[in-house]
């Protein structure tokens, strides 16, 4: 069954239409008075003006129409030609009925599904994961998991950093410290060891030493980055090196992602391309669009519609290297190339910051047909503050690690869960656990998704934990709060029924219960998680209303009772399929 507000507006476009004009303006939305009316429709003062009509009789003739529709319990005019809509008892209990039976949960699959890769991740291999690297997954994993939703084709690749300057770090630190290792003979021959020389606390340790180094001494950057051109040009124990530090790196990526419940399709890096950027290289100069300059590659892409400057696009450095432009520009061709089905879209969950990169990108990979014109997004976004409103930083100033921020959150999660008294006696010490691994992974994903894609926040542990307000706990609790009304009221020997609708509470609660729909699709559209959090937000604000305006384990009519479990049944099961989509994993007590 499609939602209320689209049966409206198809039925107000087709009213538009039979008087000659465009059905666009039949849109149909939720009413910015309740109080008035469930929707309303503001199209007829647009069509008037554009027809030469009085907006009041044009509003008047498209209400008329709408009153003959099934669903509709009322349509009047009101102002210069506003059209306010309430649709009957029967038509929202169908919907309600609908949100419970049916495998989306009131939501609708996209008009437009696509094949579309997404790339989000993108963890530098030298180095564990720190709190930047927070929102990047949790938005690229819901955007995944949204988009497979609605019925996009959608792969996941994590994009791993592998095969830059900080590869040459580590490998010249490394040697300072061990320069015995077999890696840095150059006439052996192999086999190399299966046993890595290092663990994720060394590569922890030994890429900020390096990098620091670098900074000031230039002949230590020189060192880098020729064991980068070396490691690139195929170095075998330089590239055995980078398979120990991609295995290291990897494994602990797994775990803080598996905490966060971020997954991928796609396990790839940088260095997984570097054989097709020969191709890459002679496909541009093919296109007579690369030249030689001071001894590189480049590719110009700036346009004379410019107002900012656009920096040329770098294939190949002066030392033979190559850097970030060519891996993406490698991976884009890589993915058009070999994935099945061809993608149709390509989605890039980063940093706002690198905003012109990915313009340089997108441009080159355009210029040269790599792919079509509009098929790449940068989905940018905005940083992870601290209470002074930089960057987050630990109290030491350094770099929060992801893992410890993880761990942090559990810890609070346990406190918190204890403070509110949340838990059942009877619960185990490994149910408990799980419920405080779920309450810390709730606050972590709903606390960076609440919030626009594109603004910065405030990190606020205490808050995001807190089962009040608007947080991840919140909402967790509220789903369990409604499994557990279902379950007592299973035991007492009540059923969820046929739903009626008769109460301004239950009305309300099912009309928020239509909008998933919409809500889906505009996160879809716009990439903004946070529609959807807002919509589950407002969704278990109603349900507490409806919860205390009217009785339901009291209520001694029998049907009202069932009908009203039932409705109860409804809103369980979007709750849980919207906090499925946030990446959120709903207990089954606390």
């Amino acid at each position: 069954m499609a939602s209320l507000m689209k049966d409206l507006s198809a039925a107000a476009s087709a009213a538009f239409e039979a008087m000659g004009l465009e059905a666009r303006w039949g849109d149909v939305r939720r009413s910015d008075k309740p109080e008035l009316a469930d929707f309303q429709c503001n199209g007829a003062m647009g069509a008037a003006k554009k027809a030469g009509k009085i907006p009041r009789d044009v509003a008047a003739e498209v209400a008329a129409a709408l009153k003959e529709h099934e669903m509709v319990l009322s349509a009047e005019v009101a102002g210069p030609g506003f059209i306010n809509i309430r649709v009957s008892d029967e038509a929202l209990a169908a919907r309600a009925e609908a949100v419970r039976g049916e495998k989306m949960s009131g939501a609708e699959g996209a008009p437009d599904p696509q094949v579309t890769v997404i790339d989000f991740g993108g963890p530098n291999v030298a180095k564990p994961m720190h709190v930047g690297h927070l929102r990047s997954a949790v938005i690229g994993d819901t955007l995944r998991r949204l988009l497979t939703f609605l019925g996009d084709d959608v792969t996941g690749d994590v994009h791993l950093g592998d095969w830059g300057l900080q590869m040459g770090h580590l490998v010249t630190e490394l040697q300072d410290e061990q320069p015995d290792l077999i890696y840095f003979d150059a006439s052996f021959e192999g086999p190399y060891p299966e046993d890595p020389p290092v663990t994720i606390d060394d590569l922890a340790r030994m890429y900020p030493a390096a990098s620091a180094k670098a900074k000031d001494d230039p002949a230590r950057l020189e060192r880098s980055q020729k064991a980068v051109a070396e490691l690139q040009a195929g170095r075998p124990g330089y590239r055995a090196l980078l398979k120990h530090f991609i295995d290291v790196s990897v494994a602990a990526l797994k775990i803080d992602y598996e905490f966060l419940n971020v997954h991928f399709d796609l396990w790839k890096g940088e260095s997984d391309v570097d054989d097709l950027i020969p191709e890459l290289v002679e496909r541009f100069r093919n296109a007579g669009i690369a030249e030689e300059d001071a001894g590189a590659v480049i590719v110009r892409i700036a346009r004379d519609s410019d107002k900012k400057e656009m920096p040329p696009v770098m294939l190949i450095n002066s030392r033979g290297g190559t850097g970030y432009h060519t891996t993406d520009l490698a991976t884009i061709m890589d993915r058009m190339e070999n994935l099945k089905p061809v993608p149709q879209r390509m989605l890039y969950v980063v940093d706002q910051r690198q905003a012109l990169h990915f313009e340089q990108v997108f441009r080159a990979a355009e210029m040269v047909g790599l792919i079509d014109e509009g098929r790449l997004e940068h989905i940018g976004f905005g940083t992870v503050n601290g209470p002074d409103g930089k960057p987050f930083k630990t109290r030491e100033g350094g770099v929060l690690r992801l893992a410890d921020l993880n761990a942090m959150a559990l810890e609070e999660a346990q406190k918190k869960i204890v403070e509110a008294g949340k838990l059942p006696e009877d619960m185990g010490a490994e149910e408990r656990d799980q419920v405080a691994a779920n309450v810390a992974l709730a606050a972590l994903r709903f606390s960076d998704l609440m919030n626009t894609r594109t603004t910065n926040y405030v990190f606020d542990l205490d808050k995001f934990t807190s089962f009040e307000g608007k947080t991840g706990p919140y909402l967790l609790y509220a789903a369990v709060r409604v499994k557990s009304l279902l379950r007592r009221a299973e035991a007492d020997g009540n059923k969820a029924g046929d739903i009626v609708i008769g109460h301004d509470a239950e009305r309300a609660l099912v009309l928020q219960l239509d909008h998933f729909a919409t809500a889906c699709l505009q996160a879809r559209e716009k990439r903004m998680p946070h529609v959807l959090c807002e919509h589950l937000y407002n969704l278990a604000q109603a349900f507490s209303s409806f919860y205390a305006a009217l009785p339901i384990a009291a209520e001694s009519d029998d049907a009202t009772r069932a009908s009203r479990l039932g409705l109860a049944s409804a809103v369980l099961k979007q709750l849980e399929t919207g906090l499925d989509l946030l990446g959120i994993r709903v207990p089954e007590r606390m």
